[in-house]
Parts: C-alpha cells; sequence; structure tokens
C-alpha cells in the first residue's frame, strides 16, 4: 500500500479531517460515526470540490457535548453546540 508522506508535522494536526480519520479520531466506527452525523451529535461536513471534509475544531465540541456516564446532562445536538 502506498502512503502518503506526512507534510505537517506531528505537532500541527490538520484541521480537516476525513469521514475514517474523523470516526477513528471519536474512536467509533465509520457507520457510527455516519449515524451520529444523521442524528446531530455530530457536525455535518465542509463540502471542497467532491471531497467532505469535518473540521477538527468542530468535532471537538460537539464531542464535548456528549452526555458521559454520569447521566443527568442533557442531550444536546450540534445545532444547538453550534449555536452556543
Amino acid at each position: 500500500m502506498n502512503r502518503k508522506p506526512d507534510i505537517l508535522p506531528n505537532s500541527l494536526p490538520p484541521r480537516g479531517l476525513s469521514r475514517r480519520e474523523a470516526a477513528a479520531y471519536v474512536g467509533v466506527s465509520e457507520s457510527t460515526f455516519d449515524a451520529m452525523v444523521a442524528d446531530g451529535r455530530m457536525p455535518p461536513p465542509k463540502r471542497i470540490g467532491a471531497r467532505c471534509v469535518w473540521d477538527r475544531a468542530k468535532v471537538d465540541r460537539a464531542f464535548e457535548a456528549i452526555p458521559g456516564d454520569d447521566a443527568g446532562q442533557d442531550d444536546d445536538t450540534w445545532s444547538d453546540v453550534d449555536a452556543a
């Protein structure tokens, strides 16, 4: 398999993530990530030409808004978080 050479230094992670990278970034499968986008727990992608790219900063904010095991938190959707 041909691997793309690393262009950015390790200290500068990419801002835009592919679907596969975004799913791995939050620790879920691609199909689970798709479901999270569909139900509003994750942001929609930006379209750049034919590519779909997820903004890492928005993915971070959406992930932070997902309730944890400590229950009692409100279930926010991405649109709620983005409006804040």
